[in-house]
């Protein structure tokens, strides 16, 4: 079985304790594989210096402090002189590490390669889980991903090694379980270039999704920004049981906060509820706060987490965790800005959807809601996996399911797959029986990556148009997400009812009542699924996966052809010119929701995630434009027709007519990708107006020089027509908390003046006045 070696290299005392520096080193298992070669050398696990920054802050504010606040208020840039309010003030941090995957790494290793720094400053990581497409199954998908994306992932490992990333290469797993299983520890700060990077608070750390600037900053060394948050407090009572699981947790509170609910704040899980949630499960909660908005979500430090430690290898932090404990979990009589009370014995099992995450419904109603509702009550296909449910313990629950229903010698009614969480997962499951139970019910395995989660499906089953309905155990169900089909009707559950239903073959099925027929004609009820938390043998670590970067990269170039169709190196944008922005084009008034996928879509699109104005063809193309109710057509001011947005938008750069975006309520929702702010800014936009943002979307369109601005009055939206002309006044005493003002023109020769408020801090203006926070940084590499 695989043999992990953590070895404590050196002790320096402070404060009675010494600094840990931990070293992993790496041993050969008994069948020979490499157990272990994921950690750098020289990875401080400092958890004195946490100490030491909240108590500062603790004397300072004069309170108790919660769970969040003392892992990010403990990593404090100057937990001194910071100042701190949650929800007004910015925080200069230091996190610990930084992950990337592998459609993020690409923009996010360009833009650090153009800060024309030598070398990361911090550990990070790179995880190829994005570009591989499910066809036909793991082995041959993967194979067909290496050779379509050799150029890509020949970029980012060689770009890794010249500038000190890990590379995680492909069929390793997903960045988020990869994460889980080797670097996460209570009380880590870290960013990571994908939206669903809190699942790493399911190990008590502070995982926050970023755009790629933002990696940048942090990889540089530069301390970094975030708004201070807010703090949601989830209080668990009593005990997960029978159908219920840890998803319908966030389920649940998912359709209490709805999408935006959780905007500006950490979501922190307590009580005694907690105690009956397996590590995974936790992370599974955490994963799935992004649907919500939230900054980020976090578990205090349990007796859950040091047995996952121990499992994965990793016990001598398990026991550091033990002797910093208090530091781990919230101080008692700790204030929350918010508390949600869920009793865990009365939760029943939720399916959310279709559509939308936070459309939240108990598997026992579904049927009839979708009855009414119109929406097909067939089940086409089954998803389980993902980042959010590819745990050990998830697989085993779907298949305890599975095995009952072949027992009765019934299988699965529709397509069903499975999405092992990393190659580990995946080894350990075949090893143990699960995977074959799995396939034995109708199941295809996939690679050990992404796929249909993130539209990355060669879905055939149905036409496109065609109306159907999907159940998966992913977390975001936006339209087209996964199958690039508008009319397909996808449901977010528990792995457990996933397999349920896709055995049953209809929504139209409760499995804590209804009845199956099994192949003799009897009836039989599924029972409940048990199966172990972690395996009872060591994890299989199965191949190894894992390229460390040379301690010295000599001569190690990173080449990119100018002929490239994938790759781009960047070119500065413009400084802003010291002038107000008059007359910009309105380029789409977009109606209703306005997700990431809308604006930069991703599935085929991905192959062009290094490539700007290649992917820039993609820009808005989903959001559906006010005028007409179509999505990408709207009118072309300067000629009349009507046309795609990006080629709208490249015709009005190319005859210098600066444009603007008019959205409404949380714009930019759902996934990270700062392709949505560097896109528009490329084609020539300089300003984006809404009702609301989510939150990295709009750090993101800062990062780049843009201007996310929101409407005083959130009715002004209602005044802007498809064919006004906006200027944006007040720029040149442009300051924080100060509104800006706008004039509408419309084609009437008639205005209306209106305010626009803004989040900008300083800082944050001087990237706006560079042109963008990257150029900001060379400027100031240059003082």
């Amino acid at each position: 079985m695989a043999s992990y070696c953590l070895t404590v290299s050196r002790l320096q005392h402070a404060l009675g304790l010494g600094v840990r520096r931990l070293h992993i080193t790496t041993r050969l298992s008994a069948h020979g594989k490499v157990a272990m070669s994921r950690f750098e050398p020289n990875n401080f696990l400092n958890y004195e210096k946490l100490q030491k920054n909240i108590e500062i802050v603790r004397k300072r504010l004069n309170r108790p402090l919660t769970l969040s606040e003392k892992i990010v208020y403990g990593h404090l840039d100057d937990p001194v002189g910071q100042e701190i309010v949650r929800g007004r003030t910015y925080l200069r941090l230091h996190p610990d590490r930084v992950a990337m995957q592998d459609a993020t790494a690409q923009m996010a290793m360009l833009q650090f390669i153009s800060s024309g720094l030598p070398r990361v400053a911090v550990p990070s990581t790179i995880h190829c889980d994005h570009l591989i497409e499910a066809q036909v199954g793991g082995a041959k998908d993967l194979e067909r991903a290496k050779e379509m994306h050799q150029e890509v992932y020949s970029f980012i490992a060689s770009a890794g090694a010249k500038y000190g990333v890990g590379f995680w290469k492909p069929g390793s797993g997903i960045i988020h379980q990869i994460i889980l299983e080797n670097y996460a520890y209570p009380g880590l700060l870290l960013i990571g270039t994908d939206s669903h990077s809190p699942n790493g608070g399911g190990l008590g750390s502070i995982c926050i999704g970023v755009g790629g600037a933002d990696a940048v900053d942090v990889m540089a060394g530069i301390p970094w920004e975030l708004k201070c948050p807010k703090v949601i407090g989830v209080k668990l009572t009593g005990s997960l049981s029978g159908w219920t699981s840890p998803k319908d947790i966030i389920l649940k509170v998912a359709g209490i906060l709805t999408v935006k609910g959780g905007t500006g704040a950490i979501v922190e899980y307590h009580g005694p509820g907690v105690d009956s949630i397996s590590c995974t499960g936790m992370a599974t909660i955490c994963n799935m706060g992004a649907e919500i908005g939230a900054t980020t979500s976090v578990f205090p430090y349990n007796h859950r987490m040091k047995t996952y430690l121990n499992k994965t290898g990793r016990s001598e932090i398990a026991a550091l965790a033990d002797e910093f404990k208090d530091n781990l979990v919230p101080d008692s009589g700790c204030e929350y800005d918010e508390v949600i009370e869920i009793n865990l014995s009365e939760l029943k099992p939720h399916i959310n959807g279709p559509f939308t995450p936070d459309l939240a419904h108990p598997v026992a109603e579904i049927g009839a809601v979708a009855e009414k509702s119109g929406w097909p009550l067939e089940v086409k296909v089954g998803l389980i996996g993902s980042c959010t449910n590819s745990s050990y313990e998830d697989m085993g629950r779907a298949a305890a399911v599975a095995k009952q229903a072949l027992d009765k010698g019934i299988k699965c009614k529709g397509h069903f797959t499975v999405s092992p969480g990393s190659e580990q997962i995946r080894a350990t499951i075949e090893r143990d029986g699960y995977a074959k139970i799995l396939r034995d019910v109708g199941g295809i395995v996939l690679a050990n990556a992404c796929g249909p989660c993130i539209g990355q499906w060669d879905r055939r089953d149905v036409k496109k148009g065609e109306k159907n309905t999907i159940v998966t155990s992913f977390n975001r169900n936006f339209t087209a997400r996964n199958d690039a089909n508008p009319a397909t009707h996808a449901f977010v559950t528990s792995p457990e009812i996933v397999t349920a239903l896709a055995i049953a073959g209809t929504l139209k099925f409760d499995p804590e009542k209804d009845f199956l027929t099994a192949a003799n004609g009897e009836k039989f009820k599924l029972q409940p699924p048990n199966a172990d938390e972690l395996p009872v043998r060591d994890f299989d670590p199965g191949q190894d996966t894992y390229q460390h970067p040379p301690s010295d990269p000599g001569n190690l170039r990173v080449d990119i052809s100018p002929q490239s169709q994938r790759l781009q190196l960047l070119e500065p944008f413009e400084k802003w010119d010291g002038k107000d922005l008059e007359d910009m084009q309105v380029l789409i008034k977009v109606k209703g929701k306005c997700t990431t996928d809308h604006i930069s879509a991703a599935g085929p699109w991905l192959k062009f995630r290094g490539h700007l104005d290649n992917i820039s063809n993609n820009m808005l193309i989903g959001a559906i434009n006010l005028e007409n109710n179509k999505a990408n057509n709207v009118k072309n001011q300067l000629t009349g027709d009507y046309g795609a947005v990006p080629d709208t938008a490249r015709y009005y750069k190319k005859a210098g007519v600066q444009w603007v975006v008019v959205g409404d309520e949380n714009y930019g929702e759902g996934s990270s990708r700062e392709h949505a702010a560097l896109e528009p800014r490329h084609l020539g936009g300089r300003a984006i107006i809404t009702r609301s943002f989510a939150r990295i979307h709009e750090t993101n369109l800062k990062k780049q020089g843009l201007l996310p601005l929101t409407f005083a009055d959130p009715a002004d939206y209602d005044k802007i027509r498809p064919d006004d002309k906006i200027s944006i006044q007040g720029l040149k005493k442009f300051a924080p908390g100060k509104p800006l003002k706008a004039v509408i023109k419309h084609k009437d020769g008639s205005q209306d003046t209106i305010q626009l408020n803004h989040t900008f801090n300083e800082t944050q203006i001087e990237w706006f006045q560079a042109g963008s926070a990257l150029n900001r940084m060379k400027e100031l590499q240059k003082q």
